[in-house]
């Protein structure tokens, strides 16, 4: 519902979706679903139809929050990838926050590949110049098999190329990847390619999801018609300790605590490595409890 007065709230169209990491930001709903919105594991904006919001409504949430929001220092651009945004128009969102929220240190957006083709380096050194400070990835695996299944729309080395491109410019980068996404046929495949794809790549952060099927998504009919067989719980945590073990990074932060997962763990690169393998395998022999499944969430 289109407001006229920006201090009667700010303009949510659906639910929105943010990284665990931007739990206390100011949340601007600026595009409303997913570009691509075919990935077959995702219903998350299957009942929104793509578009940019108009820029009075953006305005006036910006407002909205520079007079009930004035001490959040972090600001989060919705929804599923609002990198997609034209050049133009992103660069007068960030140039508006930047006006009417001095205080705000840093913005984030989710991207996909195609949104990161889409804009050059040197226009991605502008929205970093602009206040853009982080990106989320959504790679999801470095398998290439996995990856045409679900639909992503992008091979292992377009993920590469357009993570190192980001990371040329300056811009954090938090990439996402999703365990048992590849069943128990490909799990360590899956979980062995993926650490090669972060090794390479030496994100800033990696976010490790743990697959929950949504109900209506084609992967849930798949699961259904024994198409798709998800890990049991020992495997997830072979899966999980593959991929630690076969990724190396610089000096990045491997989380897997996101509400989805059964065993929380952060490791910081390269020293927590083997602290962290040995946790899981102390999971593995049932000497760590695991979080209960009516404590799991998206």
């Amino acid at each position: 519902m289109a407001l006229s007065n920006h201090d009667e709230g700010m303009h949510y169209d659906g639910m929105c979706i943010r990284p665990p990491s931007e739990a206390d930001s100011i949340l601007l709903q600026a595009t409303v679903g997913c570009s691509h919105n075919k990935c077959t594991f995702c219903g998350t904006y299957k009942g929104k139809r793509f578009r940019i919001k108009d820029n009075d409504i953006i305005l006036s949430d910006i407002l909205y929050a520079a007079r009930y929001m004035r001490r959040l220092g972090r600001l989060f651009i919705m929804d599923g990838d609002a990198l997609i945004i034209p050049h133009t128009r992103l660069k007068w969102i960030l140039e508006a926050i930047r006006e009417h929220l001095p205080q705000v240190n840093r913005v984030g957006v989710y991207a996909n590949s195609k949104g990161v083709k889409l804009k050059s380096e040197e226009e991605l050194c502008e929205l970093r110049d602009l206040g853009l400070g982080i990106v989320y990835y959504g790679v999801e695996t470095g398998d290439d098999q996995t990856l045409e299944a679900i639909r992503k729309g992008a091979n292992a080395q377009k993920h590469l190329d357009m993570g190192l491109k980001v990371k040329r410019t300056g811009i954090k980068i938090s990439v996402t990847v999703l365990l048992g996404i590849a069943g128990t046929e490909r799990s360590l495949i899956h979980a062995r390619a993926t650490g090669e794809l972060l090794s390479a790549m030496d994100p800033d952060y990696v976010g490790a999801l743990t697959l929950m099927i949504m109900p209506g998504t084609p992967l849930a009919e798949d699961l259904a018609a024994g198409r798709f067989v998800l890990p049991d719980n020992d495997g997830l945590l072979m899966e999980l300790r593959e991929m630690i073990a076969s990724t190396n990074l610089s000096r990045g932060l491997f989380f897997s605590n996101h509400a989805s997962n059964y065993l929380p763990v952060k490791v910081r690169y390269p020293e927590g490595k083997e602290q962290a393998l040995r946790l899981i395998d102390m999971a593995l022999e049932g000497k760590v409890d695991l979080r209960p499944e009516w404590m799991r969430a998206l």
